[in-house]
């Protein structure tokens, strides 16, 4: 299983349940990356996005309050029922992509990390665990830096030694 998060440099990652900054590149390859695979987010990402509407061409899971029900995306209440339905998976296949607090719920079981880093302090409300301060946690790629819509930004790929099983 695996995370894909925008970061500022201070691993700030959302303010206002959206989005820090505007990044053309960081959002094409957001796309690129998780098309066609399985995107599992807590219920505030879903609310998020355009018309609280579950991301196109992708297999949207949900960790949601029990009084919610959809029949867009697959919701789930509990993390054991969320680990049921990603076993029904390929773990390859899996994205974890938001928001802060079921970040730092799923780390532990992923093992590869896609972040991308920009060089700027969004003002956040919410927060990435900063992978540089944890033990079993490597940076194995960096890209140069790029330059997109005003920002600088660099895709980095951490690895998680010891993923737990789920």
């Amino acid at each position: 299983m695996k995370t894909i998060v925008a970061v500022d440099n201070k691993w700030g990652i959302g303010k206002k349940n959206d989005l820090l900054f505007s990044i053309p590149e960081d959002m094409a390859f957001f796309r690129k990356t998780t098309m066609g695979k399985v995107c599992c987010m807590g219920y505030n990402t879903l609310l998020s996005f355009p018309g609280s509407k579950p991301l196109k061409n992708r297999t949207n899971i949900v960790l949601a309050p029990k009084e919610v029900e959809r029949d867009d995306c697959t919701v789930v209440h509990t993390l054991d029922e969320l680990f049921c339905e990603l076993k029904k998976y390929d773990s390859d296949e899996i994205y974890v992509i938001g928001g802060a607090m079921f970040y730092k719920t799923m780390l532990p079981y992923c093992d590869e990390f896609l972040i991308t880093k920009v060089d700027a302090d969004g003002e956040a409300e919410g927060f990435y665990e900063n992978l540089d301060n944890i033990s079993g946690m490597e940076c194995v790629y960096e890209s140069e830096p790029v330059e997109s819509n005003g920002y600088t930004i660099r895709f980095t790929t951490y690895k998680n030694k010891s993923p737990k099983e789920y």
